[in-house]
């Protein structure tokens, strides 16, 4: 697990953070906790931390110890175009239906979101982008573009990350093989254009 004092640097003040740090400050105290538990952040508001992108009303998450989330936990956020939005918990994420480098929660990033009790880690950019790879839907696709035109995922480190985290995925990988090398050519296609000034790929 890395610290964010190594040079990523995330959007904390934005109404999503901040509604993060509100729900998450929320589900402490329903808990009742009295000892530190680990939580691994995945999904659109990773790459929205990252990024101050994207906009997304789920919280995809991946806690160290068997939490009973309240199905009634929300919490509101007036976006910053003046919108309003819940903020919740996908309490069907599951990780294990994502394509996983064995050392994502190592190379994971520690967002200190200053709570007593529950430690908060970002997965880092290029295990984000990773986890991408086996469902690969439009929005995956538009998540790892932003996170390689903000200089935080390299073509050539998600190819090698990527196959490195078939080496250990379980079933038919040739479409997530497919959705790897299309993810690898646009990251390349983005890097020649920010190299040359030419137009972006669409």
């Amino acid at each position: 697990m890395k610290d964010e004092s190594l040079g990523v640097t995330f959007h904390r003040d934005t109404a999503l953070a901040l509604g993060l740090q509100r729900i998450l400050a929320a589900l402490e105290r329903r808990l009742e906790l009295e000892q530190q538990v680990g939580l691994y952040l995945a999904g659109g508001l990773a790459v929205h931390l990252y990024t101050g992108q994207r906009v997304t009303t789920d919280i995809d998450a991946e806690f160290t110890a068997r939490v009973a989330i309240p199905r009634d936990l929300t919490v509101d956020v007036a976006q910053e175009d003046g919108t309003d939005q819940i903020l919740y918990f996908d309490t069907n994420y599951n990780s294990m239906f994502s394509l996983m480098h064995e050392s994502y929660q190592e190379d994971a990033i520690e967002l200190d979101l200053e709570l007593e009790f529950i430690r908060v880690f970002v997965l880092s950019p290029l295990d984000l982008a990773v986890s991408k790879l086996a469902r690969y839907a439009d929005i995956d696709r538009e998540d790892i573009e932003a996170l390689v035109r903000s200089g935080l995922v390299v073509a050539d480190q998600l190819e090698r990350r990527g196959f490195e985290a078939l080496s250990r995925f379980i079933g038919g990988q040739g479409m997530v093989r497919l959705n790897l090398k299309e993810a690898v050519a646009q990251a390349r296609a983005i890097e020649r254009t920010r190299a040359t000034g030419e137009s972006p790929p669409s």
